[in-house]
């Protein structure tokens, strides 16, 4: 009759760890998503950067050019 009780014990401790695994790997989820966010924020920001960076060299070249004519 104790193998009963012992049982029900049993499972609601497994399934509270299995609980717990399934929010721990979601919290880690929601952090990486973050993470990913930032980087592509990053990315484009750097991508702005040399894109501005790039057309004033193309500025400067084509200035230039007209100076030496």
């Amino acid at each position: 009759m104790i193998r009963i009780p012992l049982t029900v014990v049993a499972l609601t401790i497994l399934t509270g760890c299995g609980a717990e695994v399934a929010t721990t790997a979601a919290t880690g989820a929601a952090v990486k998503k973050k993470e990913m966010e930032s980087a592509q924020q990053s990315k484009e920001l750097a991508q702005t950067k040399i894109d501005q960076a790039a057309q004033a060299t193309q500025q400067r070249a084509e200035q230039a050019g007209n100076v030496d004519k």
